[in-house]
């Protein structure tokens, strides 16, 4: 029998093989990443349809490239040639809110916003909020260890995943971690699962942990003259209060966004920081306050007015969407100590002047999270040559400051060929080990993270 025609024997109509919609599955939101052409699309509806394609593509050497929503930027879910791209956009169930014990069970196709809500409405609160989190997958999030806006107090993916249900290559189900807040028997398999971008196994259900809804908060805006400034008063903030949020937008994003959707932003400031605070009385913002104006801040400004706070993170979340229509664009992520921030602002703006390329700069500041967004013109190759140049350099400063390649979305395609300066010989050999233990026979999303 034609392998697909027995794949289509165990997934009936949740096969696909039409090419004009195969086009829709060959690469995530990287677009600089080619997508090979799959030879289908596999659209399970439940765990043991996972165990069967996994099962029939090791039978057939097939590889597997998992995907959610296509929203990850680093290349993870971009297809290869030959391949089967196994969608879990049929596995979005969310199969139970334990108000109780406070966590949901959901499947990976679940969208974060749709967990959002349903929580929301049981007067609990699901926290890690990627900008795409109205769109984005939890399996996906899961896949990457997603963070967010609120991730510098509330912490990114990893910290809510109780447990997992996965399928290995071989086809075999396992269950990892469990409904306990505390658990320390084994390995940390669910650890390690969590950021493994479909490389170790195919997650089928997703335990998370839930919170109690944090009262509304408090926003500040501070707008400044330097980038290097706003980071001193990231610093200085960080080392005085808990702050549920520190952004930070820099002039080229402020412009864009504000082109894109007039939000009266200041397009002359360097950078716009946009902090709040959840914490009662007024004490946490005041010093936040003062931290800015101690560090430089030109305007410095708070509400307590939901509405007004919301209008910010507004501007917040359209940054990439605005600088999208400027040309094509690299989007960056790296992350260094926060002692360093100051200097990976100076460093990214002297990469941008030296390579002649447009660098928008957001960050997840109170983390030291940096996204660098390299703007260009994707009809001029030497343009495209230039801004690849940039986006390296930045990755490359970041680890000299003592920092890390990717923050939260991931190593993909993209960042594969500076894990191993980031790692060291040693560790990415023992990376590939655990991968072949997982993976004997490589067909899990070969390419990504690792080159074997």
């Amino acid at each position: 029998m034609n392998p697909l025609d027995e794949l289509a024997l165990i997934l009936g109509d949740g096969l696909v093989t039409d090419r004009d919609i195969l086009e829709g599955y060959r690469r995530d939101q990287a677009l600089w990443a080619p997508g090979g052409w799959p030879v289908a699309v596999a659209r399970p509806a439940s765990t043991s349809q996972v165990q069967a394609l996994a099962q029939w593509a090791t039978r057939h050497r097939t590889a597997l490239v998992p995907r959610g929503a296509g929203t990850g930027v680093a290349g993870g879910a971009t297809a290869s040639d030959g391949c089967v791209v196994l969608s879990f956009e049929r596995m979005n169930r969310i199969l139970a809110i334990d108000e109780a014990a406070m966590l949901a069970v959901v499947q990976p196709g679940v969208l974060n916003g749709e967990l959002k809500a349903a929580a929301h409405e049981r007067g609990l609160w699901y926290p890690p909020d990627p900008s795409s989190y109205a769109v984005s997958t939890l399996g996906g999030n899961v896949a990457t260890n997603a963070g967010g806006l609120c991730c510098v107090k509330y912490g990114v993916t990893s910290d809510y995943v109780l447990a997992l249900e996965a399928v290995l290559a071989d086809g075999t189900a396992l269950r990892t971690g469990g409904r306990s807040r505390k658990d320390v028997a084994g390995y940390d398999l669910t650890r390690l699962l969590v950021g493994s971008e479909g490389t170790l196994a195919l997650i089928t259900e997703i335990t998370l942990r839930l919170r109690r809804r944090p009262p509304p908060a408090t926003t500040l805006v501070a707008t400044f003259t330097s980038l290097e400034a706003s980071g001193r008063a990231v610093a200085a903030i960080v080392r005085s209060v808990d702050a549920s949020m520190l952004e930070i937008m820099d002039r080229t994003t402020l412009r864009a966004v504000e082109r894109y959707r007039p939000l009266g932003l200041d397009t002359e400031a360097a950078a716009m920081l946009i902090a709040q605070s959840d914490a009662p009385g007024a004490a946490e913002l005041s010093c936040m306050q003062e931290a800015c104006e101690a560090a430089g801040g030109t305007v410095v400004a708070t509400t307590d007015d939901e509405s007004e706070g919301q209008m910010m993170l507004t501007a917040r979340r359209l940054a990439l969407t605005a600088l999208a229509e400027l040309g094509t664009v690299l989007v960056d992520d790296v992350a260094v100590p926060l002692p360093q921030l100051p200097e990976m602002f100076r460093r990214i703006e002297a990469i941008a002047a030296a390579t002649q390329t447009t660098i928008a700069t957001v960050a997840h500041a109170g983390d030291g999270n940096l996204h660098p967004l390299v703007v260009f013109d994707g009809s001029d190759a030497a343009a495209e040559a230039r801004a690849v140049a940039a986006f390296n350099d930045v990755m490359a400063q970041a680890l000299e400051l003592g920092g890390t390649i990717t923050g939260e979305h991931g190593v993909g395609t993209l960042k594969r060929g500076f894990l191993a300066r980031q790692l060291g010989a040693a560790s990415l050999e023992l990376h590939r080990r655990i991968k072949h233990a997982f993976d004997p026979g490589g067909i899990l999303n070969p390419g990504k993270v690792i080159d074997g």
